[in-house]
C-alpha cells in the first residue's frame, strides 16, 4: 500500500431544496389557499478519524468530495427530502487545515472523532408561509440556501508513543524489524526506508508502546537535501526519541559528531522537537571496529551528561536494556 501523508482536497456541502409554490385544489374546497411546503436541508460534509485507515491514498486520487443536495419541497404542505451527509473517512491523526490561510481547523487524533468541514443549506420556505391577512394567494417561495464550499489541505501525523531517529543505513529498521512485527525493507544503501514505518512492542514493564521508524536524515535535510523534513513531522507527537547512531562507515565515524548533526536538523525544523527527551544508542557493535572504540564513545557522552547506551541490531545484543530503558521513560 502506497503511503500518504498529505492531500489537497474540494469540499462542497449540499444546497438547499427549493420551497414549493402550490395551491390547494381539491374539490368541495373552493379557495383552498397556498400549500407549498418547504425544501430539504442539503447534506453536511463530515470527516470522520478511524482505524481503518492509514494513508491518505484515497483522497489523494478522489479530491473532489460533494455532498448531495435537499431535496424541493412540493404541494399539500410537504417538506422536501433532507439529504444525507457525507462521511469522509481519514486515518486517526489527520491535521485538516484551510488551504489558503493555512489555519489549522481541526486535529482528529482519536478514533471516531468527526469533524463539520462544510455545512449544507437550509432548504427555502413554501408559499404556505407568506401568506398574510392581506395577501392571501403569494405565488413565490424561497430558493434553497448553498452550501459551504471549500479547498482544505489535510495532513497525517502518525501516532506513535517513541520515534526512530538517526542518519541513513543507521540500522533503525533493522532494529524496529527485531523488536515488533513490523517488515521494513532493509537494505545495505542509503535511503532504504522511504516511507514511515509502525511497529507495536509488547514489553512486560510497558504494556505495549509503537514505534516509528522515520527515514534517515542527512546534514543540510533542513534545506531539501537527501529526503529532506518531510517526514520529521510524524515524531512531533511521540512523547521520546530513540537516537540510533553509526560509527561503522566514513565519514560519519565519531558518534558525537553524528549526535549533534541530527539534533542541528531537529531544531531546524522545530526547536521543541529538539528539547524532547532522547535515548541515544550506538548501534553496530557486532562489527570489531566500532565494539573497540565503543568504550571511548561512552566515556565522551557521559562527560557531556547523556547515556550512550550499545546493541547490535543484528544479533540483538543490549536491545533488552534500550527497550527497559524506553518503557522506563515512558512511566
Amino acid at each position: 500500500m502506497k503511503f500518504v501523508d498529505e492531500a489537497k482536497i474540494y469540499v462542497k456541502a449540499g444546497h438547499g431544496g427549493s420551497g414549493c409554490v402550490s395551491f390547494r385544489r381539491e374539490k368541495f374546497v373552493p379557495k383552498g389557499g397556498p400549500d407549498g411546503g418547504d425544501g430539504g436541508k442539503g447534506g453536511d460534509v463530515i470527516f470522520r478519524a478511524t482505524e481503518s485507515h492509514h494513508t491518505l491514498l484515497d483522497l489523494k486520487y478522489k479530491q473532489h468530495q460533494i455532498a448531495k443536495n435537499g431535496s424541493h419541497g412540493s404541494g399539500n404542505h410537504r417538506t422536501g427530502k433532507s439529504a444525507e451527509d457525507l462521511i469522509v473517512p481519514v486515518p486517526v491523526g489527520t491535521i485538516i487545515k484551510n488551504f489558503e490561510t493555512g489555519e489549522e481547523l481541526a486535529d482528529l487524533s482519536q478514533a471516531g472523532q468527526t469533524f463539520t468541514a462544510a455545512r449544507g443549506g437550509i432548504g427555502g420556505k413554501g408559499n404556505a408561509h407568506f401568506t398574510t391577512s392581506t395577501h392571501q394567494t403569494p405565488r413565490f417561495a424561497q430558493e434553497g440556501m448553498e452550501g459551504d464550499e471549500f479547498t482544505l489541505k489535510l495532513e497525517l501525523k502518525l501516532l506513535a508513543d517513541v520515534g526512530i531517529i538517526g542518519f541513513p543505513n543507521a540500522g533503525k529498521s533493522t532494529f524496529i524489524s527485531r523488536v515488533s512485527a513490523a517488515k521494513p525493507k532493509i537494505a545495505d544503501y542509503p535511503f532504504t526506508t522511504l516511507t514511515p514505518h509502525l511497529g507495536v512492542v509488547k514489553y512486560p514493564d510497558a504494556g505495549s508502546f509503537v514505534l516509528a521508524d522515520i527515514p534517515g536524515l542527512i546534514p543540510g535535510a533542513h534545506e531539501g537535501l537527501g529526503m529532506g523534513d518531510r517526514f520529521l513531522k510524524h515524531v512531533e507527537r511521540t512523547s521520546l526519541l530513540l537516537h540510533i547512531i553509526d560509527i561503522s562507515t566514513e565519514p560519519n565515524t565519531d558518534a558525537w559528531s553524528n549526535y549533534a548533526a541530527i539534533n542541528k536538523e531537529l531544531k531546524h525544523y522545530n526547536a521543541e522537537l529538539a528539547e524532547k527527551p532522547q535515548i541515544a544508542a550506538l548501534n553496530k557493535i557486532d562489527l570489531p571496529y566500532v565494539k573497540e572504540i565503543a568504550k571511548k564513545q561512552v566515556a565522551l557522552f557521559k562527560k557531556k551528561g547523556i547515556i550512550l547506551h550499545t546493541f547490535s541490531a543484528v544479533t540483538g545484543e543490549g536491545i533488552k536494556e534500550i527497550l527497559s530503558r524506553i518503557a522506563e521513560k515512558l512511566k
